[in-house]
């Protein structure tokens, strides 16, 4: 990978106007990479915006205060996309999951780069900086900046491990290893403040969004024998609490939480979509079941958005197919 990182530092090196953008619902990991990258490629003294299709989660809004994070409008933007000489996707690899932003990343003649550590890159980046056996994007943004000779100041350590601390699940996830934990010391010697970061990303949840995670508990069920655990939120569900589809962000690891489920899946109904959030344990590749249904991810760890079926169809037929992976 240290011939795609020099050649991430020539692009950047050698060009003045870039956009940094990510998936639609921004996690830890994709909003605290793209703050770190951002915050270095400004300190060489060039223009650098982050603009995501979807506005920043509550919980990770301190994140914009280390650096300006934008909810893309086309009205605002689109100029910004006119211009800019470099388009970066991180932890992202396809521009269909970039929702409205993806038409103007397909169209622009800018140089895209890819940034990414989940498998199966789509075809469309003039280079992809990709390391599939990175806990996070994170530790290829931390390798990018330090190889760069840039510097990992408060700042940069807090954007960095709060991806760090996301996407590991709290340091718990398969691909967690001794060497994130050398760069998260690191982190914490710069001056990121775990217990700080912990308290805003897990600790800092409106009650509406507790009384939404209190219903689709409430509604949790369980199949094969209990090796697989569901839960359901719909429309009504999320009008009833005042609550959107990125308020469920977290809600699916406790289906995983439960004696013997191997497999742990969520529903989510909106008004044109139903999204399915897919977790599984051990050698179980979610990631194919997933994909059956439009999706994809790691293989612990998957998403899909089903808009072809209602979501009585999209939770049957998702469970029909779930058993072949606990055989």
């Amino acid at each position: 990978m240290i011939l795609q990182l020099e050649t991430l530092k020539t692009i950047i090196d050698s060009h003045e106007k870039f956009i940094l953008t990510s998936h639609v619902n921004p996690d830890g990991d994709s909003l605290g990479s793209e703050v770190a990258l951002a915050r270095y490629i400004k300190s060489r003294n060039k223009q650098a915006a982050i603009i995501n299709c979807n506005a920043t989660p509550d919980n990770y809004s301190f994140l914009n205060s280390l650096y300006p994070i934008l909810k893309f409008d086309q009205s605002m933007h689109e100029s910004i996309f006119s211009g800019a000489e470099v388009i970066i996707l991180v932890d992202v690899n396809s521009p269909d999951r970039l929702n409205s932003v993806g038409p103007f990343v397909n169209n622009s003649g800018a140089v895209k780069v890819c940034i990414d550590h989940h498998p199966e890159p789509g075809e469309f980046a003039d280079i992809n900086v990709i390391d599939e056996q990175s806990p996070a994007t994170a530790e290829i943004i931390y390798y990018f900046i330090t190889m760069a000779g840039g510097v990992i100041d408060q700042a940069s350590a807090t954007a960095l491990y709060t991806a760090i601390m996301t996407d590991t699940g709290s340091f718990r996830f398969e691909k967690t290893d001794a060497e994130i934990h050398t760069i998260t010391a690191h982190l914490l010697q710069a001056g990121a403040d775990p217990v700080a970061i912990y308290e805003q990303v897990y600790e800092h949840s409106p009650a509406k969004r507790i009384r939404l995670l209190g219903m689709a508990l409430a509604g949790l069920k369980t199949l094969y024998d209990g090796r697989l655990a569901y839960i359901v939120i719909t429309r009504d569900m999320f009008k009833e609490t005042g609550t959107t589809e990125e308020d469920t962000d977290s809600f699916v690891p406790y289906t995983l939480a439960i004696d013997g489920v191997k497999i742990g899946l969520m529903f989510s109904e909106t008004d044109s979509f139903i999204k399915v959030n897919f977790r599984s344990k051990g050698d179980i590749p979610i990631n194919e079941l997933a994909k059956e249904f439009g999706g994809n991810g790691h293989k612990n760890a998957a998403g899909a958005r089903i808009s072809r079926l209602k979501l009585d169809d999209a939770v049957s037929q998702v469970l029909k197919q779930a058993d072949r992976y606990l055989k």
